[in-house]
């Protein structure tokens, strides 16, 4: 199964709307991202089903961004892809989507946009940052502030490798150039809505975002959660990841908190938002609907 872009229902934290708009969405093999996830490991999993995987054991994966529509602003987290970018994965390489379109037409125009949060600076977190316009990549929402993670932007824009280098040159050095980025600090708040909580283990400056308001409150997990299957299985560990020990421990402290705190997730991979639940020694994770006027638990915090 595959599908291109679109945009889904909205959902509500406090009086923040929260829209998201599909670039790409596929069900298939994991070698490359979840190589422990087989087939017949994912089917011993009842609970992804239908949601999350299909009845073969594919799991369904999604590329996207939130739209936000916050009081203090529009804000659009993680950018996906992109078009026009080579890469080394066929299905991204060199794509022509209809991703400003769809974002269009779910009320956020790129003049539009206030912010831009990328919470880690990944291939496919940082496409449409950028897009191919008069021979040159030029940000993509002009009007926009960047916040880039000062720990990732240290990382990766001395990373000498072409394959990242690359990304960096097309998708994130053309915002720095224009003077439209801002750094940010892992433990900052970033608006009075959206504030910034380390979730390092897939990426070194790696964060997840807390949406706060009128006393309700969701995280966009970023990628400390590729897919719901690793809430059954959190040692399941991405490829992609920089330190598989804290990949693995971020993912139980981050599931158990939500558990114990009745807060939705929102993550950059699956499609719904979700609760999470404890489910023995793992956890299982449980698709919210649209129509809720509330994801979220009451306003309380445990230390960690």
């Amino acid at each position: 199964m595959l599908r291109g872009a679109g945009a889904a229902g909205c959902h509500r934290v406090g009086e923040v709307r929260i829209r998201r708009v599909v670039e790409l969405e596929a069900a298939g093999g994991t070698r490359f991202l979840l190589p422990d996830a087989t087939r017949e490991a994912v089917r011993e999993i009842d609970w992804l089903r239908p949601h999350f995987a299909d009845a073969e054991g594919n799991l369904i994966l999604s590329i996207h961004s939130w739209l936000l529509d916050t009081p203090s602003g529009r804000v659009v987290v993680d950018t996906g892809l992109g078009n026009d970018k080579q890469r080394e994965i066929p299905l991204w390489n060199a794509r022509s989507g209809p991703y400003l379109e769809e974002l269009t037409s779910a009320g956020f125009a790129p003049g539009d946009i206030d912010l831009v949060i990328n919470t880690h600076l990944h291939v496919d977190h940082v496409g449409w940052n950028t897009r191919w316009r008069d021979g040159a990549w030029t940000p993509t929402f002009p009007s926009a502030r960047y916040l880039l993670g000062r720990v990732e932007w240290e990382h990766w824009s001395r990373r000498p490798e072409p394959q990242y280098r690359q990304v960096i040159d097309d998708s994130v050095r053309p915002v720095v150039e224009a003077g439209l980025a801002d750094l940010f600090e892992m433990d900052q708040r970033l608006t009075p809505e959206i504030s910034a909580e380390p979730t390092t283990g897939h990426s070194i400056g790696h964060v997840s975002l807390w949406i706060e308001s009128a006393g309700e409150r969701a995280l966009v997990s970023g990628d400390f959660l590729h897919h719901p299957a690793q809430a059954a299985r959190p040692e399941w560990c991405s490829t992609a990841d920089h330190d598989r020990d804290q990949a693995i421990a971020t993912r139980r402290r981050m599931l158990a908190r939500l558990a114990d705190e009745g807060v939705a997730v929102f993550g950059m991979h699956f499609g719904e938002p979700c609760r999470v639940l404890r489910d023995g020694d793992a956890f299982r994770l449980e698709p919210t609907t649209s129509s809720e006027s509330a994801l979220t638990g009451s306003d309380r915090r445990t230390s960690d």
